[in-house]
């Protein structure tokens, strides 16, 4: 309990997160490639180019409720 309010637990979560070009539609193997290729002069990419895709998939939602009338 907090400040007398019940709190529950953060339910098991899994996050993937993809980068990509979204121009060319390139999928960067993890975060440095991108910045790698936004250092990289020989190309015209910069961090306005770059787009983070988010899916979050909870495995089990807890009983927030207390149970069903």
């Amino acid at each position: 309990m907090t400040a007398g309010k019940t709190t529950v637990s953060a339910p098991d979560v899994e996050t993937k997160t993809t980068v990509k070009h979204a121009t060319t539609g390139e999928v960067y193997a993890s975060e440095e490639d991108a910045q790698t290729d936004i250092s990289n002069p020989a190309t015209s990419t910069t961090e306005p180019d770059i787009r983070r895709d988010v899916a979050i998939s909870v495995n089990k939602l807890p009983d927030i409720l207390g149970g069903t009338a």
